[in-house]
């Protein structure tokens, strides 16, 4: 199976791609629009993008190319973000007077660089800034990317699990071209769009609530076009077939001028 992921080789992206389908053949795109291009063109079997990370939150990017995609949501992968300061054979942690990653890694080590003296600089992605360095040969500058970035491209790895909080996830989402049936332990998740009433929104949650269906995450976002009105998104523990949940979307789906189920998919199961 082909696994489209945004970044280069040794990506936390690829990673999750490995992880979630096992013996997939991961797919490096340059960025998130390219991965679900990849799925809708059928060049690859499925994407993996991240969705939300523990420590800085949503990528609302990637709810947006849900929204805009005819592709429905197959999983969920949540791994353990553990960053590594990289270097090229030779250099010394010492004498490192920079570090290039991911805006996002870079903040999620801001103690520690600074702690360090080591002047963050942003890059690409955490991978796409290893092979970078490699290919820059220089001794005063390291990456932060994972143990798997600096073995793919033989780099050193002069101290891991630098984040500032250990308690770094970030959660992934499995994206294919035709849905799945999902029951047992199932999460679903919809976007949907309520008039700009008072009390509108609060209507909506009490569905939930009446029917004992746990909601797990809500997010907004704007809806283009149509200045302070949003999208909502909400994610739901249980399958769209189950009896409670079906109730549910078909009284929503009286309230909402729109709703779409994004997908039903197997919860991640530690």
């Amino acid at each position: 199976m082909r696994v489209a992921f945004q970044g280069e080789a040794g990506a936390f992206s690829e990673q999750a791609a490995l992880d979630h389908y096992g013996g997939a053949d991961p797919v490096p795109r340059e960025s998130f629009e390219a991965v679900f291009e990849a799925v809708n063109s059928q060049k690859c079997d499925a994407g993996i993008i991240p969705v939300e990370n523990s420590l800085a939150g949503s990528i609302h990017q990637n709810y947006d190319l849900l929204m805009r995609n005819d592709l429905f949501i197959v999983g969920e992968y949540v791994l353990r973000v553990r960053h590594c300061l990289i270097a090229n054979p030779g250099a010394e942690k010492a004498r490192i007077r920079k570090a290039v990653s991911h805006p996002q890694a870079l903040g999620q080590c801001a103690n520690y660089l600074r702690r360090n003296g080591i002047e963050p600089e942003n890059g690409f992605d955490t991978a796409g800034s290893v092979k970078a360095l490699k290919e820059s040969g220089a001794l005063d500058a390291a990456a932060i990317a994972s143990r798997r970035a600096a073995e793919i491209y033989g780099m050193e790895i002069l101290e891991e699990g630098i984040e500032d909080n250990p308690e770094n996830y970030t959660r992934f989402l499995a994206i294919q071209r035709e849905p799945v049936v999902s029951r047992g332990e199932a999460k679903t998740s919809i976007v949907f769009t309520l008039n700009n009433v008072p009390g509108a929104l609060a209507a909506a949650l009490n569905l939930f609530a009446e029917a004992r269906v746990n909601l797990t995450k809500i997010e907004s976002r704007p809806l283009q076009g149509k200045p302070w009105d949003y999208l909502f998104y909400c994610d739901f523990e249980r399958a769209a077939q189950d009896p409670r949940a079906e109730k549910v979307l078909e009284r929503l789906g009286a309230l909402a001028p729109f709703l779409r189920v994004l997908g039903s998919y197997p919860r991640f199961q530690p």
